[in-house]
Order: C-alpha cells, then structure tokens, then sequence
C-alpha cells in the first residue's frame, strides 16, 4: 500500500482486496491526508487475527508519532509492526525481495517527501514446451536451460538456448510522485517508466498558487512525463476548487497525449 489516509479500509474492502496480504505500506510524507489511516488500519488487522509482521517505510518521525498511539490504542496486537525509516532527501533502495523492488524519489513539498519508484525484477524466459518435448530433454535440464545454458544429445548435437525458450514480458516500472512542487530533478530517477502518478493540483491559470503550496500544475506534471519518457501519466490530488477535473486533463494532454485521470478504485495494467 501507497499512504494510508483516512477510509483507506474501507477503501480496503470496497475492493474486496485480502487484509492478509498487505504486508507493506509506504508513506510519502507526513500529512494527514496521506497518514491519519493508519491507526485504524492497524486496530482492524489485529481484531482480524493477523499474525505476521507488518513493514512500514517512512520518514523517521512516522514512529515518533505512530508508536505512541498505537501503544495505546491498539494494546496486545497479535502481530509485530516494523518501522523502516528512510531519507526522503535521498534516491536509496528501501524494499527488495525476488521479485520487486522499491527506491525512493526524493520531492519538493512542505513536509519532507519522497515519491516511489516499484520495479519488477526481469524473469526467467518462458521455455517452450514444444521443443522440450521433441529433443526429449530430461526434467532435471530445464531449469539450467531457462538460466541460458544449451542443451547436447545424445548424439553429441549442441541446440542453442534460443530453440527452447522465448523471453519473458519486460519488467514493469511503476512511480509515484505525490505531493510535490515542480522538481526537474525527479526527470533521472524515473525515466522510461510505464506508468507515472504525479500530482496534478492545480491549472495554469493558479499557478501561482501553486509555488505558494508546493504543488504542481496538471502542465507541470505532464511536462514531467515527456521529459523522463513515461509510457502513461496519471494524475490526480486535483484541488476541491475545481468542479470538473476535465480542465486539468486538458492542460495535461497539450503536453503529453499518454495522460488519464486518476480516480477511486481504478485498476490499471502496469
């Protein structure tokens, strides 16, 4: 999970989504938009019986604030939580397991920030189970095969790797930029994602506004997505000022045509 506002269970459940495989959440900084869920989620996955440890990566004053309250709230919880602080100034490693993982993009906020970087690990090529079955290769092969080696007869023929596989889907990137001023510097850190979140708060027409909060404009984010060659840009976190967000897409699409609005409970192909 990406922060953790307030009704993010009940997000939870709207979804139908398994409480008991949530075992990371990353929070970007500390406002209460992006935080004050997280006491209740906490409680609620402990009257549900959850066992298992539950990882959180934030800025170092998360368990300044958190710990206390869920000492006295959430008393005798049958599970451990972790508290990972990291640098939000800092583009660093946080999360890595065989399959994924995660860097922090440092942003331009209020509050110390960092955005998300998720990245797949490349798989192994897909064997070719046809070819498998006309060279008769024994079982205990394939694995070596998929790792690159050829397979030899028992003729002696040497059958190059290439014949027994295909490759595997490109590793997916995913980042997310939230919340965060205009910040050229993010462009390295993300470039070539498939798909990028950036805040979008306001239109041209508050930029101004914009400087003055930290925030960026749906122009701004796009101008982003070009420059660090994402494959789509969402955005999203629009100001409650505008009573339909179609104004910032506009303005985001003149710069950049990959662009979709974010909403509740989009599923989206990475």
């Amino acid at each position: 999970m990406i922060d953790c506002g307030e009704g993010a269970q009940l997000q939870f459940r709207a979804m139908k989504l398994n409480f008991q495989k949530l075992n990371c959440i990353f929070i970007s900084h500390l406002h209460g938009d992006h935080c004050f869920g997280l006491p209740g989620l906490v409680s609620t996955l402990g009257l549900l019986g959850r066992t298992s440890d539950l990882h959180i990566y934030a800025h170092a004053d998360a368990e300044k604030l958190f710990a206390p309250l869920l000492r006295y709230f959430c008393k005798e919880l049958p599970y451990r939580i972790c508290f990972h602080a990291f640098n939000p100034e800092k583009n660093e490693l946080i999360f890595e397991d065989k399959n994924l993982k995660v860097t922090t993009v440092p942003l331009k906020h209020r509050v110390p920030a960092a955005g998300f970087l998720f990245e797949e690990k490349p798989r192994s090529p897909h064997i070719i189970r046809e070819m498998i079955d006309f060279y008769r290769v024994p079982v205990s092969l394939i694995r070596a095969i998929k790792e690159g080696a050829p397979f030899v007869t028992d003729a002696g023929e040497t059958i190059p790797n290439t014949r027994f596989t295909r490759p595997s889907e490109p590793p997916g990137k995913y980042a997310y930029c939230s919340d965060t001023a205009y910040y050229e510097q993010i462009i390295p850190v993300i470039t070539d994602v498939n798909v990028l979140y950036h805040e979008a708060t306001f239109c041209n027409a508050d930029s101004a506004r914009a400087k003055e909060t930290f925030h960026s404009t749906a122009a701004q984010a796009a101008s982003v997505a070009r420059a660090a060659n994402a494959g789509r840009l969402l955005i999203g976190h629009f100001s409650a000022r505008y009573p339909d967000e179609q104004i910032l897409l506009r303005e985001a699409l003149e710069i950049f045509p990959h662009t979709q609005l974010a909403y509740e409970k989009m599923i989206l192909k990475v």
